[in-house]
């Protein structure tokens, strides 16, 4: 496992989270939600190109 990934996962989190309380101090608790939504769904296509990479590796090893 990366390191990078985890680097990234938690850029994604700081940034999710900053935007979050800026729009809903600005009254756009919408407009929040989104981005947090968007901001796991970015996290979860990177964790799962990590996921499909264990499987491949599992997959080879057994011969499978």
């Amino acid at each position: 496992m990366n390191v990078d990934l985890l680097f990234k996962i938690a850029a994604v989190g700081i940034l999710v989270a900053v935007l979050h309380q800026v729009l809903c101090r600005a009254g756009r608790e919408e407009q929040a939600m989104m981005t947090t939504l968007a901001g796991l769904i970015i996290v979860l296509t990177l964790v799962i190109k990590e996921i499909s990479s264990l499987f491949d590796t599992v997959r080879s090893l057994f011969g499978l």
